[in-house]
């Protein structure tokens, strides 16, 4: 069981380091300190901050190819980076 205070305190300590935080490290962190407002804010703004690509548009004849496509790669993307935060565990 974990002590209430140490884990306060790693927190506090953990705030200054979400810049430094990839957006996987940070989300892996969440997770784990559910309870962590800032840490949650931080993962909110790191979204936000993300561009959106445009893939194709509507009129496209190639539409739906390119969406499977980037659909595809957003799989792989998140596949590669879970198999990579499991390494790191």
């Amino acid at each position: 069981m974990e002590c209430p205070l140490i884990a306060s305190m790693e927190s506090l300590q953990m705030k200054g380091d979400y810049d430094s935080m990839s957006k996987a490290e940070l989300k892996q962190y969440f997770r784990k300190h559910r309870g962590d407002r800032a840490a949650f804010q931080a993962y909110l703004d790191r979204l936000n901050q993300r561009s959106l690509r445009v893939i194709a548009s509507p009129s496209d004849p190639n539409f739906d190819q390119k969406v499977q496509a980037a659909i595809r790669e957003r799989l792989e993307s998140r596949t590669k980076v879970s198999l990579e935060l499991k390494d790191k565990a």
